[in-house]
C-alpha cells in the first residue's frame, strides 16, 4: 500500500484541495508579520490566535498519526500548519515587549503542557480505536472553538453596520477550506473531520452574506459646498469681511466693464461690479476682522 490510498478517488481529490486551500489560510497572516519585522514591533497584535492555531494543528497531527487507515493528507496539512504557526509565534516573541513576551510564554506553556498531557495520557492508557476516538473528539471540540472565534467579528459588524473589521478574503478561504475538509471527512467516513467543518462552513457563509449585505448598504455621500460671494467694506485700503446674508436682496447691475463708485458720505466705501455680477456690496457695519491689504475680490466656499 502506498502513502495515499486511492480506493475512493474523491477522498484523494478533496484531500489535495483541502491541503491547497489550508496552505493559503496559513499564509494569510504573512503581511502582518512582514509589518512586524519591518517595524520591529508587534504593533498591538496579539499572539493568542497563533498559539491556539498551533495547539489545534499539533492535536490534529497526533490524531492523524494514531488513527488507523489512510491519513497521509491529514498528516501533511497539520504538519505544515504546525511549522508555520511555530514560526509566527517565534517572530512574535522576538519583537514583543517584555510584558508581551511574559504573557506569551505563559499561554504557550499552558498550551504545550495540555497538548503533551493529552498525547501521553491517550498513548499510555488507551489503545487502538478508543485512543483515536478520544483524541478525535478532543480535536472536534478544539476546532469548534476555533471556528466560533470569528463570531465576535460578526457581532461587531452587525453592531457597527460596517465591514471594516471583517477580512473578506480570509473569510472566503476559511469557508472554502471547511467545504473541502467536510467533503473529505464525509467520503472517508470520519465524523471527527466532518462535524467541525459543518459549523465552519455555516459560519463562513454567514460572514460572506453579512459582508455583501453591508457592502451594498454602504453609500458614499458627496456634499458639494456652494460658492458664494463675501461682501466687503473698504475704508482707506482696510478690508473688512461682512456677513454675506445681509446682501441677499441686492440688485444685480448689468455692466460690461468694471466700475468703482465712491459714496458721498462714506469716504471710501466701494462696490465692484464685473460682467453683471455684484462682487462687493456696501455695508454699514463691519465685522471685527481687519486685514491691511489693498481692495481685493474675495471668493469662498461655505
Amino acid at each position: 500500500m502506498g502513502l495515499i490510498d486511492v480506493h475512493n478517488p474523491l477522498v484523494l481529490v478533496f484531500g489535495i484541495l483541502g491541503n491547497i486551500v489550508s496552505i493559503g489560510v496559513y499564509f494569510a497572516p504573512i503581511p502582518t508579520f512582514i509589518s512586524i519585522c519591518k517595524n520591529k514591533s508587534t504593533m498591538g497584535f496579539q499572539a493568542l490566535p497563533y498559539m491556539v492555531a498551533l495547539f489545534s494543528s499539533l492535536l490534529w497531527l497526533y490524531y492523524s498519526i494514531v488513527k488507523e487507515g489512510d491519513t497521509f493528507l491529514l498528516i501533511t496539512v497539520n504538519a505544515f500548519g504546525s511549522l508555520v504557526e511555530s514560526v509566527y509565534v517565534i517572530i512574535f516573541i522576538m519583537y514583543a515587549t517584555p510584558y508581551g513576551k511574559k504573557q506569551t510564554y505563559k499561554v504557550l506553556s499552558v498550551a504545550m503542557t495540555l497538548c503533551l498531557t493529552i498525547s501521553l495520557g491517550s498513548y499510555l492508557f488507551l489503545n487502538g480505536p478508543t485512543r483515536a476516538a478520544v483524541v478525535g473528539w478532543i480535536c472536534v471540540g478544539m476546532s469548534i472553538s476555533v471556528f466560533a472565534a470569528p463570531l465576535t467579528i460578526v457581532f461587531q459588524v452587525v453592531k457597527t453596520k460596517s465591514i471594516e473589521f471583517m477580512p473578506f478574503t480570509l473569510s472566503c478561504l476559511l469557508t472554502l477550506s471547511a467545504t473541502m475538509w467536510f467533503a473529505y471527512g464525509m467520503f472517508c467516513k470520519d465524523l471527527c473531520v466532518t462535524v467541525p467543518n459543518v459549523l465552519g462552513f455555516v459560519l463562513g457563509i454567514i460572514q460572506i452574506a453579512l459582508y455583501q449585505y453591508y457592502k451594498r448598504k454602504s453609500k458614499v455621500i458627496e456634499i458639494k459646498l456652494p460658492e458664494h460671494i463675501i461682501n466687503i467694506k473698504v475704508s482707506n485700503s482696510e478690508v473688512y469681511p461682512v456677513d454675506s446674508s445681509r446682501s441677499s436682496g441686492s440688485e444685480v447691475v448689468e455692466e460690461e466693464e468694471k466700475e468703482n463708485k465712491t459714496a458721498e458720505d462714506g469716504g471710501g466705501e466701494m462696490v465692484e461690479q464685473y460682467n453683471g455680477v455684484v462682487k462687493a456690496m456696501v455695508d454699514d457695519e463691519a465685522c471685527g476682522v481687519e486685514v491691511n491689504v489693498k481692495p481685493i475680490l474675495i471668493m469662498c466656499a461655505a
